[in-house]
């Protein structure tokens, strides 16, 4: 099981980024995604947390990106995407998707409060927001 995270780079403000995250070893039918970020000296931020298996009412936006950022789904690849929209400074940080590979019908925001429950992160990719 692996997550292959893709997709970062420097952007200026009010800019956009699509960042994707491959999974291979399982699909994300059923289990529930998560995107993280971690901004030098602070600690790490769930910022989106979907369960596919309850499907879009479960979706979780942190109040940071809530109306900026969304959430997609490639099944063909296999891939979820985190479209990121009207990026700020402070947005500036890596960025990781997780999985939880158990099938629940709990809630995003249950799931991105708790990001020792996910069974397996990506690698990070680095979003820098600059102008």
């Amino acid at each position: 099981v692996q997550l292959q995270a893709s997709g970062g780079g420097l952007v200026q403000p009010e800019g956009s980024l699509r960042l994707s995250c491959t999974a291979s070893g399982f699909t994300w039918d059923d289990y529930t995604i998560g995107w993280f970020r971690q901004a030098p000296g602070k600690e790490r931020e769930g910022i989106l947390c979907y369960n596919s298996a309850v499907g879009a009412g479960s979706t979780y936006y942190a109040d940071s990106v809530e109306g900026r950022f969304t959430v997609s789904r490639d099944n063909a690849k296999n891939t979820m995407h985190l479209q990121m929209n009207n990026l700020k400074l402070e947005d500036t940080a890596v960025y990781y998707c997780a999985a939880y590979t158990k099938r629940t019908y709990d809630s995003g925001l249950y799931y991105c409060v708790r990001p020792y429950m996910f069974d397996y992160w990506g690698q990070g990719t680095q979003v820098t927001v600059s102008s």
